[in-house]
């Protein structure tokens, strides 16, 4: 059969579940127009954000604090342009400035792994900020920018949810690619990666770099959401740290696990935030905690140990 040649019986049955829950949330601004749809953008955005991520992270294990210099970029492209050009125009460039931000950090940080891996791309967004603060303070101007464009938030919720359909898409051709394989072998053991003949390098570079451009243009689109940005919001290390817990909350080493951990997550911490205003920081810092000893391998990898156990019982009880 043609569909055993392209896509596994498992395969197809994701496909259709993905699609019928893709349905059900496009639906989504036609029920609610207030709290649920805001909250609903920020579970896509938070979706894109965190698959993005693990990518590159879940199978290589480097773990990026970049993700708000990605998001930050996008940001800034659409409102430093908004009045000169068209926004379509501006997402596209503000991807490839993504993409092109992504590859020079990768080149730069070849030789990194590790606790300075870390480091420096939690250091990247602070510096593109302060970068960005000292230029508009140099040519006088206010420290944020407008963006004043006429965009529904149901627009930008269809939008995201575009995106997140395609980066699953992205994260699936991966999978099954050769490009996939290699970053299996990379996040098993590097060396064993270099003498197998894989350009190790190059591999983590393209990876990065798609991680990056799907952030800057996430950045993009949600830039007409905030009419005023300035770059402690664009470039916020919250963001960054709320991305990587969720993805390891739901679990990176599989494609569908971010969002296992953004749904939740992004319920408590839209509660959190509302509770507890002054101490989020301190909140962020103990869920950190509680998901680095409590679920290791997220809710995802947790269900499939269990599942494991489950057939190994009915096999057992079978025979």
């Amino acid at each position: 059969m043609i569909e055993d040649k392209f896509l596994t019986r498992r395969e197809l049955a994701g496909f259709i579940i993905a699609i019928v829950a893709l349905a059900i949330a496009a639906m989504l601004p036609v029920l609610n127009t207030g709290y649920i749809l805001s909250l609903g953008v920020t579970i896509a955005m938070y979706t894109v954000l965190s698959t993005s991520w693990a990518l590159f992270s879940g199978p290589t294990h480097y773990i990026s604090l970049a993700t708000a210099a990605f998001f930050g970029l996008g940001m800034y492209v659409v409102g430093s342009g908004i009045e000169v050009l068209p926004f379509p125009i501006l997402a596209i460039i503000a991807t490839c400035a993504g993409a092109v931000l992504a590859f020079l950090i990768g080149v730069a940080t070849l030789r990194l792994s590790g606790i300075y891996f870390v480091i420096f791309t939690l250091g990247l967004a602070e510096f593109i900020r302060q970068i960005v603060t000292w230029v508009q303070t140099t040519m006088g101007t206010s420290s944020g920018l407008y963006v004043l464009i006429n965009i529904e938030e149901k627009t930008i919720y269809w939008r995201l949810l575009c995106l997140a359909a395609f980066v699953y898409l992205i994260g699936w051709g991966i999978n099954r690619s050769r490009l996939g394989f290699a970053l299996r072998i990379i996040g098993n053991d590097e060396e064993v990666a270099k003498h197998s003949g894989i350009n190790v390098a190059l591999v983590k570079v393209l990876l990065f770099m798609i991680s990056g451009s799907i952030a800057a243009l996430t950045g993009a689109l949600l830039a007409p959401r905030w009419t005023y940005i300035e770059p402690t919001i664009a470039f916020s290390p919250m963001l960054s740290f709320l991305v990587v817990i969720m993805a390891l909350v739901g679990g990176a080493q599989r494609l569908w696990g971010p969002i296992l951990g953004v749904i939740p997550f992004a319920l408590v911490w839209d509660l959190i935030t509302a509770q507890f205003p002054n101490q989020t920081a301190l909140m962020l810092g103990i869920a950190f905690l509680l998901v680095v000893y409590a679920i290791p391998n997220g809710i995802g990898g947790q269900g499939a140990k269990y599942w494991a156990k489950f057939k190994h019982w009915r096999d057992f009880r079978v025979t």
